[in-house]
């Protein structure tokens, strides 16, 4: 007799529910409520929510109350933001206020902007 192997199938996602895990895992690191700080904050939440809509988890840490923490991650400048998962891990340096540069770091593509009627 043979034996028979269970295959196991994919767990999947059901239509019109969201995957119990974030597709992104980012940690910011900041130096208290200086302005690029403030800045980084605001712009890393604004693009996620509007390119991640909910898909992601942001860990805000600051260097001032957690530095060793930031001597794991090996962080030398702040603000930096790093794309934990999925990997590969990714770092960025600076207030993100370059769009452009903040997608290609998180591996994301800009959405297409409607063409405007004129």
């Amino acid at each position: 007799m043979t034996a028979k192997r269970a295959r196991s199938s994919p767990r999947r996602t059901p239509v019109g529910r969201k995957a119990a895990q974030p597709t992104r895992v980012l940690r910011l690191y900041v130096t208290g409520t200086t302005g690029k700080s403030v800045r980084a904050i605001e712009n890393v939440r604004r693009i996620c929510d509007a390119h991640l809509a909910g898909e992601y988890e942001l860990e805000v840490i600051d260097l001032y109350k957690n530095l060793p923490l930031a001597r794991g991650d090996q962080i030398v400048a702040a603000p930096t933001l790093i794309k934990r998962l999925p990997l590969p891990l990714r770092r960025l340096i600076g207030d993100m206020s370059d769009e452009a540069k903040v997608l290609i770091g998180l591996d994301l593509r800009p959405k297409r902007r409607a063409p405007t009627e004129g």
